[in-house]
């Protein structure tokens, strides 16, 4: 039976003498449904107040929000794509799809057919929208990542066999996302290459190595970068005016808002902030609109979404990995990582914990490749549960 028979079987409709256990996660796709749809609430009242601006006026009020519906429609098709498609096919096809989220990453460099937007080449127009290449980049590396665990499951202890391989492929990686450059999606993507390794049972010398790879190539991008260098200095002081007016003028309206909002919020869709004194609120500084508009509760509530949501991808990985699904597993817990770590990013820098970075909120924050591939994402941890909950009952998946 097909997974679209099964959910549109119902919920209760068993097998006589089968367990009573639904089909698929309840809870889990009403949390993700919750987090899409308050995303597109909080889009729309973020962004309704940009047509009022010379940049915007000609886009109306309801570009952002539709565009983001538009998106969120296209990433539901790619969802139940995704969903229709055993994790065996996923294994599979991993390389070759890690392979192509290369090219991508190769070709939009490539000056003409790039698309530029504030110095950072980072995207391919398809007509009229465009396609960032580092959001594919996202789900292949997960998998690749995982497939590559299971096939070297017997050298994760070895250098030459287990740990450089590895290391060159995200070395190439690193360098072609630094190169656009987008350093957010160079910490997301190597962070779940890394957490997946870590999962599988890499050797804990040769992660350390790794780890330590990382941090010393980070700190060095920072240091040798002079726009980079001085975010960080900025951000370790925002309120200082000279900082308040340049680097910091994002962060310093971003702790305006939250402030502003105390616990309970000023009420939806009366953000001061949002009225062009703090750019990026529909997309990277959504989080501060929430936090005026529905105050620390309204945040509050949305961590616990994510937290609910990270939680239920480890436990379904954990739960795969009990049946020995090592991939499936690995792959669960990888778009439970790469949900966790963005939105630990995203909010950090909004609440000036972390250096101001360009990175969105998952499912909530507006944007095209970003919303189609996290929804892409959640497919797979829905198609893991539900080849568990098959095997648990003695089906074949």
């Amino acid at each position: 039976m097909s997974l679209f028979a099964d959910l549109t079987s119902g919920v209760n409709a068993v097998r006589p003498g089968r367990t009573t256990m639904p089909n698929f996660d309840i809870p889990l796709l009403i949390v993700a449904s919750t987090l899409v749809l308050f995303g597109l609430l909080m889009v729309y009242s973020a962004s309704i107040a940009l047509a009022d601006g010379p940049r915007y006026e000609a886009y109306g009020r309801y570009y952002f929000v539709v565009r983001h519906a538009i998106f969120i429609f296209i990433g539901l098709v790619g969802a139940l794509f995704t969903v229709s498609l055993p994790m065996k096919m996923w294994q599979k096809f991993s390389v070759s799809l890690f392979l192509l989220g290369l090219l991508l990453l190769l070709v939009v460099l490539i000056p003409g057919v790039g698309h530029e937007v504030n110095g950072a080449r980072r995207w391919l127009a398809l007509g009229p929208v465009s396609f960032q290449p580092s959001e594919l980049m996202k789900v292949a590396v997960l998998l690749y990542a995982a497939d590559y665990t299971v096939r070297k499951q017997q050298h994760m202890q070895d250098f030459m066999r287990g740990f450089l391989p590895m290391a060159c492929a995200l070395a190439v990686l690193g360098v072609l996302l630094l190169m656009e450059p987008d350093l957010g999606a160079f910490m997301v993507v190597v962070g779940i290459a890394v957490g997946i390794l870590f999962m599988g049972g890499i050797n804990g010398k040769l992660f350390s190595t790794l780890l330590s790879i990382m941090v010393t190539s980070f700190l060095l991008l920072i240091w040798l970068s002079p726009w980079r260098r001085e975010r960080l200095f900025v951000y370790l002081d925002p309120w200082n005016p000279e900082n308040a007016y340049g680097s910091a003028y994002q962060l310093s309206h971003s702790l305006i808002a939250l402030g502003r909002g105390e616990w309970f919020g000023v009420g939806l869709g009366s953000s001061v902030e949002k009225l062009h004194y703090l750019p990026e609120a529909h997309t990277d500084f959504i989080v501060a609109v929430i936090g005026e508009e529905l105050g620390f509760v309204g945040l509050a509530f949305l961590l616990a979404l994510f937290v609910f949501l990270v939680y239920r991808g480890f436990e379904i990985g954990r739960q795969s990995i009990a049946m020995e699904r090592i991939f499936s597993g690995l792959v669960a817990q990888g778009v439970s990582l790469w949900f966790g770590l963005q939105c630990f990013i995203n909010v950090g820098v909004c609440l000036g914990l972390l250096p101001t970075k360009g990175l969105t909120l998952p499912m909530v924050s507006y944007g095209g490749s970003g919303i189609v591939m996290n929804l892409v994402g959640l497919a797979l941890m829905i198609r893991v549960d539900y080849e568990n909950r098959n095997m648990m009952r003695g089906k074949r998946t």
